[in-house]
């Protein structure tokens, strides 16, 4: 089976990509276009950052400058006097981030995958119905079904527990659709010659399927991180210990405008970790996608 996935890979992979050849002056607009874009897009990180290290004096300067006059760590000591204060510690929050956001993610590419697995490779009755659905249930905003939601996990008995944040985000429908536009491109050979090697359906999806599908599940691995580690428990959790650290950001946020350097601080402390998720992902994405692309 090895041998012949290989020999596949290898094949697909051999394919060479005809683009029409720019002339320099076109490389250099489109250079000057993306780095335009670029800073656009750099312009609210930085600002965040010079925020969380501005003293209040110039926080409320107008207009806002992009730099700091008087650099101080004032707002990250004060951040962690302010925390001090609650009754559940810093860590106990950023467990709950952590495992909520674990959890979900994870749980979104494993249940999204295996879905669209036989939705993308398989005709069986219902199936175009199926796949309607699922286009249909994206256009339905998150506010639309939180009611339902709500009464769901109600039902189950799982309001106030780190189940009723997670489960909904596993059967949202990005990960199902995203997934199974990947997996239709994927050559029928492949899963046939996975069979003729006694492979079975699992072992075809895990070991064939999946690891040609790597851009898409990088890809929903970016979008699910982001959405599950800014998630505040909303209306599901009402227990102290089991809230996530966002949720400390909104509590200093209501102090007023006297906690604006610490919440800025905070907002640099939540932005780390998913800017780092996202750079490193993005790097496999590009790669995997110049060297794995697949082509029905």
């Amino acid at each position: 089976m090895k041998k012949i996935y290989r020999f596949l890979v290898s094949k697909i992979r051999a394919r060479k990509i005809r683009r029409r050849n720019r002339s320099l002056f076109g490389d250099i607009g489109l250079t000057l276009l993306l780095g335009v874009f670029g800073l656009f897009s750099l312009f609210p990180l930085w600002f965040v950052v010079v925020n969380a290290f501005k003293p209040m004096s110039e926080i409320f300067i107008f207009p806002p400058r992009l730099t700091v006059d008087n650099p101080t760590l004032s707002n990250f000591f004060d951040l962690a006097t302010i925390i001090e204060q609650f009754n559940v510690p810093l860590t106990r929050y950023i467990f709950n981030t952590l495992l909520i956001t674990g959890l979900g993610t994870g749980g979104t590419v494993l249940l999204g995958s295996m879905a669209a697995f036989p939705l993308a490779k398989y005709t069986f009755p219902g199936s175009k119905i199926m796949s309607n659905v699922i286009v249909y249930a994206l256009m339905f905003n998150a506010s639309v079904t939180a009611i339902p939601n709500y009464l769901i996990m109600s039902k189950f008995g799982m309001i106030d527990t780190y189940w009723a944040v997670i489960l909904p985000a596993v059967g949202s429908t990005l990960g199902l659709y995203l997934m199974k536009n990947f997996m239709v491109q994927i050559p029928d050979e492949m899963l046939e010659a996975a069979k003729i090697d006694g492979a079975g359906e699992f072992r075809t999806y895990w070991s064939v399927v999946m690891p040609l599908c790597k851009p898409a599940w990088i890809t929903l691995i970016i979008l699910s991180f982001q959405q599950m580690w800014g998630t505040t428990g909303g209306v599901f959790i009402y227990s102290e210990e089991l809230k996530p650290v966002t949720y400390v950001l909104q509590q200093l946020v209501s102090g007023g405008i006297s906690r604006t350097g610490v919440s800025a601080a905070i907002t640099l402390v939540l932005l780390i970790v998913p800017i780092t998720v996202f750079v490193l992902s993005q790097s496999n994405v590009i790669e995997t996608m110049a060297t794995s692309g697949v082509k029905g």
